[in-house]
């Protein structure tokens, strides 16, 4: 990260108010309607701004004093708003213009609210970091943040010893969205929350476990403040949360989490490689044939499509063409196409049947399953296990899902480096039953292999080392 340093606010970098760019000024805006008597806030700022060449994307992170209220039992607090994920300038030195209509830039900034301890007369600067590092995600991959995403941090925020490790996502509870003259953007609030929390929102959902937080005052409160010493989860503190909330959330609603990068990879069992293009190259450490463009739409689609509630689970067909969407797309929505424009014809890639299928995953990726499971097969939705060493793609659909070229004759189905494995309920069930123990995220001894020889289905659980090795 760039050297960073506390300015006294954007005067001292821009000048005149008057002469503030168009979209800077409105997101001052939006703060001096709360902070009227702090027009002139503390802020972090990179030395070399990201569009002279320096690595952090965020221009400036400004910090006020809230109050809190009293009256709705609020702390006082530190709040942190970024400038920079929408477009300040309009001049194309950092975001595409796309129009009045369309989101600004990304079409959001970050906020955070840090608690304030006792005798602190100036805000910590470590939040900035964390969104400058948040950041950097943002463009380097264009996928963008929603309310309710969770971010699997394994660190604590500030550092510390603290076991606030993981962050949610949220609107603002104060700051409106503006409309700028380059478009519109919606402010997301970053919250802080336990492992046990964190796990909580992927088997179940993030706004759940941001609505359960809310009723917590030492967990967050109505406007969800961080409070980095806390040192019980929301399940320590009340334990009949995870059984009459989350749990009962979770058998009613299933999950919302359709997808993950994961350390994941699979083997073709039904026959040896033939030849360097075999689905089988996607073994790690190998060179694999990388996925299409249509593929990775399709593949972005689908977990798309498994946030939105319907009677059914849809995957788009292959051969269709892209969704619309009503508004521009010069930047990608989390799990969309980053262009509008049809997909030019990808080479033909037979889809292949397979007779027997080893799916290989981390520790982590492997507790994930029996939520993928529980919380998303047995409502009759999919899952995407994406690797993150290569195009390797694993999605689980259930017979509801339609779409899928894995079908319940031939339930695993390859194209090209992405396999789809079809599983009946009464199958899931079974499954459940024998994989119980990966529901915790305990140190276990690793390897650990489930066997379903009457399905030819082979599961393993590995350590991290064998997909970080150059050979498997």
């Amino acid at each position: 990260m760039d050297e960073m340093r506390p300015s006294s606010g954007a005067a001292a970098h821009l000048g005149l108010a008057s002469i503030f760019p168009p979209g800077l000024q409105a997101i001052y805006g939006e703060s001096r309607r709360l902070y009227p008597d702090q027009a002139n806030p503390l802020q972090v700022t990179a030395i070399v701004k990201y569009w002279l060449g320096g690595p952090d994307p965020l221009d400036y992170i400004s910090m006020y004093r809230n109050v809190g209220c009293p009256g709705q039992d609020v702390p006082e607090h530190w709040h942190y708003v970024s400038l920079g994920l929408s477009d300040l300038y309009g001049d194309n030195r950092v975001h595409e213009f796309t129009g009045l209509e369309g989101p600004s830039g990304f079409g959001f900034e970050l906020t955070f609210r840090l608690k304030r301890e006792a005798g602190e007369t100036a805000p910590p600067t470590w939040p900035a970091e964390l969104m400058q590092g948040l950041a950097r995600y943002v463009f380097q991959s264009e996928n963008t943040f929603c309310s309710g995403d969770h971010i699997s941090w394994h660190s604590p925020l500030d550092n510390s010893e603290s076991r606030i490790q993981h962050m949610l996502l949220t609107e603002d509870p104060q700051m409106h969205p503006v409309q700028t003259p380059f478009g519109h953007v919606s402010f997301l609030q970053i919250v802080g929350v336990c492992t046990e929390e964190l796990q909580a929102a992927q088997q179940w959902n993030g706004q759940g476990i941001l609505d359960l937080l809310r009723g917590v005052h030492i967990a967050g409160g109505p406007w969800l403040i961080t409070d980095m010493r806390r040192g019980e989860s929301i399940f320590d503190i009340d334990p009949h949360l995870q059984q009459e909330r989350v749990d009962k959330g979770i058998e009613t609603d299933g999950s919302n989490l359709s997808g993950v990068s994961a350390k994941c990879a699979w083997d073709d069992l039904s026959r040896p490689p033939e030849d360097e293009d075999d689905s089988r190259s996607i073994c790690i450490g190998a060179q694999p044939r990388r996925l299409s463009d249509k593929d990775t739409e399709q593949i972005r689609e689908a977990l798309r499509k498994g946030l939105e509630i319907k009677s059914k689970s849809v995957l788009p067909p292959i051969s269709g063409q892209r969704h619309s969407h009503e508004r521009p797309q010069s930047r990608k929505d989390s799990l969309e196409s980053e262009s509008s424009a049809a997909i030019v014809p990808h080479e033909l890639v037979r889809t292949r049947q397979l007779e027997s299928v080893h799916l290989k995953f981390n520790q982590e990726s492997g507790t994930l399953i029996p939520m993928c499971l529980r919380g998303r097969l047995l409502h009759g939705r999919h899952f995407t296990f994406k690797s993150i060493n290569g195009d390797t793609a694993i999605t689980f659909v259930s017979t509801g899902v339609e779409g899928a070229f894995a079908t319940e004759e031939h339930p695993y189905a390859a194209h090209g480096p992405w396999l789809q494995i079809l599983l009946t309920e009464e199958f899931v069930e079974q499954m459940l039953a024998e994989i119980r123990d990966l529901s915790t995220r305990d140190v276990c001894k690793l390897p650990k292999e489930y066997s379903w020889p009457d399905k030819k289905l082979k599961i393993s659980v590995l350590p991290d080392t064998v997909f970080d090795s150059p050979l498997q």
